[in-house]
């Protein structure tokens, strides 16, 4: 399995929420397949987007496309870190 980890703060959390939300089915179609939002504990406009997707292809192809970048401008997201991850083992204790 392949995930994206994303770093970035952002303006104003609600402002950024609502276009995460509307991003949803260009996320889904892009080959994302599930996701989690978390912040940190003290800084709730430092927020980390995990996701699994398809192929780090698919997620590059997105995460670089114009239209995305602009959907992070206008969402106020500020100099965003995109961490490749591949799966090397699971598990629940």
């Amino acid at each position: 399995m392949q995930y994206v980890l994303i770093i970035h703060e952002v303006k104003d959390y609600a402002v950024w929420k609502q276009a995460f939300d509307n991003a949803a089915g260009i996320l889904r179609d892009a080959g994302e397949f599930e996701y989690q939002v978390l912040k940190y504990e003290l800084d709730p406009n430092k927020v980390v987007h995990f996701s699994r997707w398809k192929s780090h292809g698919h997620a590059r192809n997105f995460f670089q496309s114009a239209e995305v970048e602009e959907i992070r401008r206008k969402a106020g997201v500020k100099a965003p870190e995109f961490i490749y991850l591949d799966l090397l083992e699971a598990g629940t204790r």
